[in-house]
This record gives C-alpha cells, structure tokens and sequence, in this order.
C-alpha cells in the first residue's frame, strides 16, 4: 500500500465534528493499511481571528511576532486531531513546522521553505503512528517560527510529501475538485477530472483559490502529482498532473476571474526610450505589482501607457503615477470598477479561433473589452465589474464547458 500524504484545509477542521470526521478518514486510511501523513490548517476563522486581534493592536506589527501569532492557529487543530486519533485508539503524533524541521528563509510572512528533515517523520512511521503536521509555517536559520503566506499549508504538504517520495499528495477541502469556474457563478460548471500542472498554475495566478500557485510550482518541480478532493464525499477528485499524462485533451480547461482589479492610465506620455522602465521603475519601488500592460501611439511625439494591478494597491498607486504624469505634462485616468476573465486550456497551443469565439461571446452580451492580455495558453480580458458574472456564462457557455465529463477512476483512498 502507499505511503499518503493528505492536507486538510480550515473548513474541513471547523468544529469538533469535523475534526472527528477527519480523523475517520484517515483511521480508514489507516486500517486499508497505508502510511499516513498529515497536514493541517488553523480551523476555520481562527487565522483571521488571530490578524484582527492584531491589527487591534497596530496595523504594522512587528513581522517576526506576527508569525509567531498567526502560526499557533495550525497547533491548536493539529492537537485536536491527534487527540480524536488517540481516542479511537489510532496512535497519532502532532508537531509545528519547527519541530518537525520545516526549514525557511528569514522573509517573515512570506518564507520560502528550503529543506524538510524526514528523520522524525519516517521514524514515527515506521513505529505504527500517523503523524500530523501543521501547516503554512516553519523555522529560519536563526530558530525563529516563519510563515509561509496564505494558503502555504499547501505548500508544507507538498513539500512534505516530495521529500518522503509519496505516491501523490491529497488536498482534502469543502469541495470536489478542480472546476471549469466558481460553480457558484456558474451553477452548471463541470468538475474537472484531470488538469495539467500548466494549466493550474494559470488558473491559480488568475483568481482561482483552489491550490496557492507556491504549491503547484513545487509539485511540478518535484513531478509530484496532487489531487484536489472533498473532504465530505468519495468522489475522486481532480489530479493535477503533467501534460502527457492526461487522459482527456481538451481545446479550454477552465475560466479564471478576478473582481479586485483596477486600470491606471497616462495619456500623452512622451515618446523616448526608456521612460516606461521609469514609470514601472516607480512602481516597483513601492513594492506594488501590476498584471497587465498596454501601449498606444497616438501620434508620433506621444504614447498612452496603461497598466492593471490589484485594487487594494490602486491609492498607494494612482498618487505616484500622478506625480510622475505631472512632471511629464502627461494626464491621468483610471478606473476602480473593472474586472478580470481568463480562459485557460492547454489546447489553444494547437488550435486556432480560441480569441475569436472567445470575444464573440462576450460581445453577444453586450460586453466591451478594455484590455487583452495572451500567452500559449491563456487569454485574458479586462471588462466592467458589473458585467463580470454574464461573461463568465457567456464564455463557459460558448465552449461547452458543462459537458465535460466526470472521472470513473477511483483514488488511492477508495482502492
């Protein structure tokens, strides 16, 4: 039998119920006879809690005692559910991130895991324990607890999983899988059976919140597939894998969007070399990052230079550009009311009129588009935030996408 390592999200850790339902399943896991690891996030709410407690304090904390803070909320459900293991007489043992020896950078909030000692982990194996893990921390070179951003309690369990070779790592959260789109824009949206690392890298960049983008990185680095199932039913989920592994090829995989978006314009910016780098330089410097770039000549001596970031940096933003646009005699525009849609799928790289049917659909609704973005196997549009919700039906509309078809193929769980 395998080897599993399985993360369970806040939502499946919610109340003591579901802490006794988790560990069920992995008792069941336990008694098929495989080896279990697993990872935990803070139960849910808890991680918010812990920042609002903070922020009560000072809205600029300290960053090494910010980890320590928000790190405890992992501890406690960790405990929890070794503690509902031992009661069912399962042995389990729980450790932090430090204990276990999840190595970081010194970047607080943000860490980069380095290493993972599997010396505690194998031992406690082989000795008939489940052992569990909390996530989304670790520890840096100076013995301080790190925090690896929200959503790393992913990242920790496919790094865990890579370096104990595991057959695949589990992610267990409140629903089924992988979809086409939010089934709650989209009540018909498809559950995905298989979907390349490629196209969840994109997907997870463009606002889907399934898997943090860290996590998928990682696997696919360390050729480790992941499935994406629920915690509260048997279906088997999506497995993220590579490109030549999946079964059923497919011209769009899914449809990505982001609400938090907004547009900063600089018309009649001069025409020499050299001043967009001065005006991304600026930017750049503020720690901000913008997605996507546009450029207009309108005549010959100027240009109008656009770009979008996330709203929550648009003050911080439009007061910059502004003084810059100032100094260059150039005006400013901008909106706060836009949207992102993406369209992912590995088939555009061999198919055209993906755009064309794509802008077809958008615009039988009546929907302007702003701004375009493309790569091999993404396209991009920025519209209106109100019209957001009508393009995504559009769009999923005009490629089918509620007619892709579910997965037969059990998972490791149900062998």
């Amino acid at each position: 039998m395998a080897l599993l390592v399985q993360k369970y999200g806040g939502s499946s850790l919610g109340t003591l119920e579901r802490i006794k339902h988790v560990a069920g399943k992995i008792l069941t896991a336990k008694q098929q006879g495989h080896q279990v690891v697993v990872v935990v996030s803070a139960m849910q709410g808890e991680t918010d809690r812990l920042i609002q407690l903070c922020n009560n304090l000072t809205t600029d904390p300290n960053p090494r005692e910010y980890d320590i803070l928000v790190a405890t909320g992992e501890q406690v459900s960790m405990s929890l559910l070794a503690i509902a293991l031992n009661a069912k007489e399962c042995p389990a043992r729980s450790y932090t991130g430090p204990q276990i020896g999840v190595q970081t950078d010194s970047v607080h909030t943000q860490a980069r895991i380095l290493n993972v000692k599997t010396e505690t982990i194998l031992n406690d194996l082989a000795e008939g324990y489940v052992v569990i893990i909390a996530g989304f921390q670790g520890v840096n070179e100076r013995g301080d607890t790190t925090t690896l951003g929200r959503g790393g309690s992913d990242t920790t369990a496919v790094a865990i999983a890579a370096a104990l070779n595991a057959e695949e790592c589990q992610i267990y959260t409140d629903v089924e899988g992988v979809f086409t789109t939010d089934p709650r824009v989209v009540p018909h949206a498809s559950l995905l059976p298989q979907i390349s690392f490629e196209e969840m890298l994109e997907m997870a960049s463009l606002g889907a919140k399934v898997l943090q983008m860290r996590s998928v990185e990682l696997a696919c680095k360390h050729n480790l597939p992941i499935r994406v199932l629920s915690t509260f039913s048997n279906h088997p989920g999506t497995l993220v894998t590579f490109e030549d592994k999946i079964m059923q090829r497919r011209l769009v995989s899914g449809i990505a969007f982001s609400r938090e978006e907004a547009i900063i314009a600089i018309n009649g910016v001069p025409n020499r070399a050299g001043i967009e780098g001065q005006i991304l330089g600026l930017v750049s410097d503020a720690n901000i990052e913008i997605d996507m770039i546009a450029q207009n000549a309108t005549d010959k001596d100027s240009n109008d230079f656009t770009f979008t970031l996330h709203r929550k940096d648009f003050p911080k933003t439009l007061k910059i550009v502004q003084q810059f646009a100032e100094e260059l005699g150039a005006s400013v525009k901008s909106n706060t009311k836009v949207a992102k849609l993406s369209l992912v799928g590995i088939g555009m790289r061999s198919h055209s009129g993906v755009a064309s049917k794509m802008f077809q659909a958008l615009g039988g609704e009546g929907i302007n588009i702003q701004m375009i973005t493309t790569s091999e196997i993404k396209i991009s549009v920025v519209i209106d935030e109100e019209s957001l919700e009508r393009g995504v039906h559009a769009v999923h509309t005009a490629f089918e996408l509620d007619k892709i078809p579910s997965e037969k193929k059990h998972s490791l769980m149900e062998a």
